[in-house]
């Protein structure tokens, strides 16, 4: 049954079904135009990390499942020791637009900072089934990405006790399963080195400045998209830009 505690107001309230919900609740688009986003149709299992400078440099964990990307956000670099565990805070599932995105969201919006795509590729479970192996709390699936290869787990721990008025947080451990991809010791932190985009080769401070794709959240998915694929426009030559190429060029000439 719909929430109808905002009925009759701006609010947008997605029904309890709605596997976005959550990212609606998150939004008063009274106040902003942030994309609702669609679950998509099909499943391919993608999988994306993107490395997000906000208050707290971290890693956005998103596994493709049911239409959405299932999202975490996992505070340090993974390991590749399966001795080290990272904590993944659960957050809520994003719209599968959120994968391709690399560039600057506005300070002021939600999560505010510049973002990274620091791996993509896909994934499959280990066996069983995901979605009921998330709701469980424990599940193991393989990797295979440009940096984030092999088995790997996501293991539920013991729910922080509810304040009143607000919900239990989910936290998880990012875990690192042996195989031919774990490494121990110092060879654990092989990924901090990887501080790059696999989609464009470029730091995170080269994105934040030179960058001209904005994520902005007060136009919708399709918007921004369109505003991600289109290539910056050519500065125009001032006048005096132009008297000088005229002078070199008569100058060659004579």
């Amino acid at each position: 049954m719909p929430d109808l505690r905002n009925f009759g107001s701006r609010r947008f309230v997605a029904p309890a079904m709605t596997k976005l919900s959550t990212y609606y609740a998150k939004r008063n688009f009274a106040k902003t135009k942030e994309p609702r986003g669609k679950v998509a149709k099909g499943e391919r299992h993608r999988f994306v990390i993107q490395r997000h400078a906000a208050t707290r440099l971290h890693y956005d964990l998103r596994l493709e499942l049911g239409g959405v990307y299932k999202s975490w956000a996992v505070t340090k670099t993974p390991s590749l020791d399966p001795a080290v565990k990272r904590l993944a805070v659960e957050v809520e599932d994003h719209p599968i637009e959120y994968g391709t995105f690399e560039g600057t969201i506005p300070e002021g919006q939600y999560g505010g900072g510049t973002v990274q795509l620091w791996d993509r590729g896909t994934w499959r479970p280990q066996a069983g089934t995901p979605a009921r192996d998330l709701e469980k709390g424990h599940l193991k699936f393989v990797m295979d990405g440009v940096r984030m290869k092999g088995k790997w787990a996501l293991v539920r721990m013991r729910d922080d006790r509810q304040r009143l008025g607000t919900r239990a947080r989910h936290n998880w451990l990012l875990i690192k399963e042996i195989d031919g991809e774990a490494a121990r010791g110092p060879g654990g932190d092989a990924l901090q080195k990887a501080v790059t985009s696999v989609k464009t080769g470029r730091t995170l401070e080269e994105i934040a400045d030179k960058s001209t794709k904005i994520w902005n959240s007060n136009r919708s998915v399709k918007k921004n998209v369109k505003a991600l694929k289109r290539k910056p426009a050519k500065k125009k030559k001032t006048p005096a830009k132009k008297k000088a190429k005229k002078a070199t060029a008569n100058r060659k000439r004579k």
